[in-house]
């Protein structure tokens, strides 16, 4: 299964692919598409979901992952950031992608073992579950690849069944711990 990790922002949307299959995933490809400060919320918004298509149609991903929203000191940003995870959401339901939603909690225990794990635990382990010299760079890449990653550790499990999330179906799957 090829899936697509999503750590969502304004300015910089940090994607993972991660293959996964037979218990073992591997790194595809991973980086940011990023947006230029200064230029007008409708634009951005519009290069974050052509960007998102472009990469949808190179990359075919079985699934994508994203991360949930949670902010609690600039409404303002948090706002933004909301309306980026929108058009994000919307690419992938044009393609027909099933949509799963993951908390930060269950990323780190996911991909850390512990659900209040500090950052950099989770970016060693995302480093070390998938056999790489480094940390992926940047950090929201990094944070992407940890989303794929806990996607492919949970969709293992005998909670998820394949028939919740059809593509097309409109179906979103969130995991709560």
């Amino acid at each position: 299964m090829t899936i697509l990790g999503i750590d969502p922002g304004f300015a910089i949307v940090g994607f993972g692919l991660v293959e996964s299959g037979r218990g073992c995933q591997r790194l595809v490809r991973c980086g940011a598409i990023t947006t230029q400060a200064g230029v007008p919320l409708p634009a951005r918004l519009r290069q974050i979901s052509d960007d998102m298509e472009q990469l949808l149609v190179q990359f075919r991903p079985e699934a994508m992952a994203i991360e949930e929203l949670f902010f609690n000191t600039n409404v303002t940003t948090g706002i933004s950031v909301a309306q980026a995870r929108g058009v994000i959401l919307v690419a992938a339901e044009r393609f027909g992608i099933p949509i799963y939603e993951y908390t930060p909690g269950q990323i780190k225990q996911a991909v850390a073992g512990y659900g209040k794990a500090e950052k950099r635990q989770v970016m060693e382990m995302t480093r070390r579950l998938l056999n790489l010299n480094a940390v992926p760079r940047p950090d929201d890449a990094a944070d992407a690849v940890a989303v794929a990653l806990c996607h492919a550790r949970s969709c293992t499990s005998r909670l998820w069944d394949p028939r919740d999330a059809r593509p097309g179906s409109g179906r979103y799957e969130t995991r709560r711990s």
